[in-house]
């Protein structure tokens, strides 16, 4: 697995050099690279639990590798892990946690039938913005539970998770992503506010629930067109 992680943490680096470059899309030559194939989650949560990829193994209490429904057709991805977070090794049940799960109820999602992820499964010291050397390290794992779960839509929290999915730079606003239907190889992608943001910012929570009203009303034309 090592190699494979390995292999997969280059081609990201060259996705995101090409980003900058302006080239749009994703080669033939880089995408004929990529594993064929997706491996159950519990095989990827395994090498996620005993990775040293990055310098956070050392100050990290669990891997907080992601939760809900493995075959969830909305998958939303946060940041990092809290410090909650790290005590039990379960995405969003900090403040955040209790904020998210009230959003996703307000549009008729019950937590059970997500499911959540971050980008790094292990919390930044401090609550620290993620770095790029970490981005790189943990990005591969998302890439396999996205492949695994396929979900029909997929929900950025924050200008981090919208920032590395839709490989932009760091100067990219959350403010300049939303309300807008992004293509994250080929499953459509909205980005609104991180909870903890709104909880810092509670203004924002109007913008938001523009946001997830949106997300609603994608999700059910979504389904609408995939049973039709």
């Amino acid at each position: 697995m090592k190699e494979l992680h390995g292999v997969m943490a280059e081609v990201i680096s060259l996705l995101r050099f090409q980003a900058q470059l302006g080239v749009d899309g994703y080669p033939k030559e880089i995408l004929s690279a990529l594993p064929k194939g997706a491996r159950p989650l519990e095989e990827i949560e395994k090498d996620a639990l005993r990775c040293e990829q990055c310098r956070l193994c050392e100050t990290r209490n669990k891997v907080v590798f992601g939760a809900g429904d493995p075959n969830a057709n909305l998958m939303l991805v946060g940041e990092a892990p809290g410090a909650e977070e790290d005590k039990q090794g379960v995405p969003f049940v900090g403040r955040a946690g209790v904020l998210l799960t009230k959003i996703l109820k307000s549009i008729q999602f019950e937590r059970e039938e997500v499911y959540i992820a971050n980008v790094l499964k292990c919390r930044p010291p401090e609550n620290r913005d993620p770095i790029p050397a970490e981005v790189e390290a943990c990005e591969p794992f998302l890439i396999e539970q996205i492949a695994t779960i396929k979900p029909k839509i997929i929900c950025a929290l924050g200008a981090h998770a919208a920032r590395t999915l839709l490989k932009l730079g760091p100067s990219t606003s959350i403010g300049s992503l939303r309300g807008i239907i992004h293509n994250y190889q080929g499953v459509p992608l909205i980005a609104t506010y991180h909870p903890a943001y709104l909880l810092r910012s509670p203004d924002k929570k109007r913008d938001t629930w523009e946001d997830v009203k949106f997300l609603r009303r994608l999700y059910e034309r979504t389904m609408e067109q995939e049973n039709s």
